[in-house]
């Protein structure tokens, strides 16, 4: 009987990572109904999520606590 290996799915090589973590996107909806585009880390993929580059005009920080990276504008 054969193992069956879990399905890999490859990162975008331009995709921004740092350390396991990857930068990813996606579009939320407001309350008032706006749309706006979101960037986060993430450790695995997130649904509705695209991996994405570092915006220009920021830079990574990592919470000294969590050890969680995050964007702040430069």
């Amino acid at each position: 009987m054969e193992e069956e290996l879990p399905e890999w799915k490859a990162v975008p090589e331009e995709a921004y990572t740092h350390g396991d973590y990857t930068l990813y996107t996606k579009e939320v909806v407001l309350r008032g109904g706006r749309k706006q585009w979101i960037f986060f880390f993430s450790k695995k993929v997130p649904e509705n999520s695209i991996p994405t580059t570092l915006p220009e005009g920021y830079i990574v920080g990592v919470n000294k606590k969590t050890g969680l990276p995050f964007l702040k504008k430069k």
